[in-house]
């Protein structure tokens, strides 16, 4: 029998890329692994967002900068990438979680330009990013990426076939990534959320999401964006090296609910 290894669940001193950081599980994903000691690149469109997440880590003694990103941007996203690896001295995992709300039904006059839109912020720039990442990642000791999907990517609503697309995507784009980069122990994640209290969802009126909980979960709540944040972190634990093409639902038992 061999002898029993002693496996690292710290993140102190790593460096993580967050997009989509200004608000909700992107917000609490960079607040966590601040805590944790990580030094947090806090990415967002909305520069003055992510200037205050980087704030509010500072003030509690963590290690962060704020980064202006729009992921549809292909030129902004290699300039930041970069920009994040000289200012930390390198980057050690990206969690791809930038997104957007796509309603909109098939017959509409502007679904074209919402596809577009949404295959391009929850898609396409899923491997933009880590192709500008690359180069940094093969050379950490605990190379992580963990993209944050949906339940959308699992089930379906309808007047969302952009958003489940791309989200659906995201799924198989995460599975093929983890077989190729493997070889080089580069783990490839994927999350899918259900029902979280974030921006997004804070147009939906309380009592609609009390009756939705109840009715589709097991835990007959809405979740928390930190719950999903802590997830994020257990999947870049050092410790968490042979776990890769994973799809994990963190979703109060929406899924596994049959009625």
């Amino acid at each position: 029998m061999s002898d029993f290894k002693q496996l690292s669940r710290s993140v102190k001193g790593l460096t993580v890329l967050v997009t989509g950081a200004a608000s909700g599980m992107g917000r609490a994903t960079a607040r966590v692994f601040a805590n944790e000691g990580a030094n947090v690149a806090v990415t967002d469109y909305m520069q003055e967002g992510a200037q205050a997440v980087a704030a509010e880590i500072a003030a509690n003694n963590g290690s962060a900068k704020a980064f202006k990103l729009d992921v549809a941007n292909r030129d902004e996203i290699r300039s930041v990438v970069d920009g994040v690896a000289a200012h930390f001295g390198g980057l050690d995992i990206v969690i791809n979680n930038a997104g957007i709300s796509v309603k909109i039904a098939i017959d509409d006059d502007g679904y074209e330009e919402g596809w577009a839109k949404g295959i391009a912020v929850m898609l396409t720039a899923h491997p933009r990013i880590i192709r500008a990442a690359l180069p940094y990642l093969r050379k950490s000791k605990c190379p992580r990426i963990v993209n944050i999907a949906s339940t959308e990517a699992l089930g379906a609503t309808a007047q969302h076939s952009p958003y489940s697309a791309a989200k659906g995507g995201v799924a198989s784009l995460t599975r093929s990534l983890a077989v190729e980069l493997g070889r080089e122990g580069i783990t490839v994640n994927c999350i899918c959320p259900g029902p979280i209290r974030t921006a997004i969802t804070e147009r939906i009126p309380e009592e609609h999401k009390t009756t939705y909980a109840k009715r589709r979960t097991a835990l007959m709540r809405y979740g928390d964006p930190e719950e999903v944040a802590h997830m994020t972190l257990s999947l870049c634990l050092p410790a968490a090296s042979f776990l890769t093409g994973a799809v994990i639902p963190v979703d109060g038992g929406l899924m596994a609910r049959n009625a």
